[in-house]
């Protein structure tokens, strides 16, 4: 019998189309981001969250010579809730792209690493964690980390 994994991913023009507290994310998370230390890469991302108290906490990438030392900016946001509100779940993760003196043009989504963090928050809480992925033309919003990662790896009982 064959089965088959769908995903789904909403996809909106304009800023404006999202929810007032989804532009608040939004524009939070662009401001973190010109302020991400990314001298090697020159590609500054800045994460916001809300968790389930109304509380935002965001976060930006973190870069270092030494690499893999450095950090995403969506662990850094979601590390940081974790030990300061260990008991709120996260609803909402907006991220946010800034190079070249201009925002992206089109969203850019999360890498593998961060999408299993991600993942682990959502697990964590039992929560689905909405997720929008902003860029200047396009909005790419998940509904659950599982659109992003739905094969994903879980701890072994």
């Amino acid at each position: 019998m064959k089965k088959q994994i769908n995903i789904e991913i909403e996809v909106y023009e304009k800023l404006d189309e999202l929810t007032d507290i989804e532009q608040r994310l939004v524009k939070e998370a662009k401001s973190i981001a010109k302020q991400a230390y990314a001298p090697h890469s020159k590609f500054y991302v800045g994460a916001a969250l809300l968790l389930n108290n109304g509380e935002i906490v965001s976060g930006n990438n973190q870069e270092n010579a030494a690499y893999p030392s450095g950090i995403c900016a969506e662990r850094t946001a979601i590390f940081y809730a974790n030990a300061q509100f260990p008991e709120q779940a996260i609803k909402t993760l907006a991220v946010a792209v800034y190079r070249n003196g201009e925002y992206a043009e089109n969203p850019v989504t999360p890498c593998g690493s961060c999408r299993q963090v991600m993942l682990e928050a959502e697990n964590r809480y039992q929560t689905p964690m909405r997720v929008i992925m902003t860029g200047e033309k396009q909005i790419y919003v998940a509904n659950s980390v599982k659109d992003l990662l739905p094969l994903s790896f879980d701890s072994i009982d």
